[in-house]
């Protein structure tokens, strides 16, 4: 199966596709922007941000939060933010539909008002 790119021709100046798509399984980074394309908020507004990205971007690939198995979570204060966002999480990500994650806090993130960004594995909806 092609590599298939959402979407499929990207904005120009765009450094990255929204997701992409191989053998069934999805894969996607997402950053908490909002509609203006601006970051804002704390980790709990943040989070929510990024966690409605991510639930468009696969919803738009074929997939879905459901269908996500593994789940990377980037904090830039991990101390300070893990249990703000495991609250948002909690929301999106209820008993049972759980992924495999990896919560990692790092040093910064691509544009310094981010608190968050995540990487997330999904397969598409059959």
């Amino acid at each position: 199966m092609a590599l298939q790119r959402v979407p499929a021709v990207p904005e120009p100046g765009e450094l990255s596709a929204d997701a992409t798509i191989l053998d069934g399984t999805v894969y996607t980074t997402i950053i908490p922007t909002g509609l203006d394309g601006q970051v804002r908020g704390d980790i709990a507004a943040q989070s929510r941000v990024v966690l409605d990205n991510l639930r468009a971007t696969l919803e738009e690939a074929g997939s879905g939060l459901e269908q996500v198995a593994h789940l990377t979570i980037y904090l830039t204060d991990i101390d300070r933010d893990r249990l703000g966002f495991n609250a948002v999480y909690r929301e999106y990500f209820p008993d049972g539909v759980v992924p495999v994650r990896c919560a990692v806090g790092v040093a910064a993130l691509a544009r310094p008002e981010m608190l968050v960004e995540v990487t997330a594995i999904a397969g598409l909806i059959p």
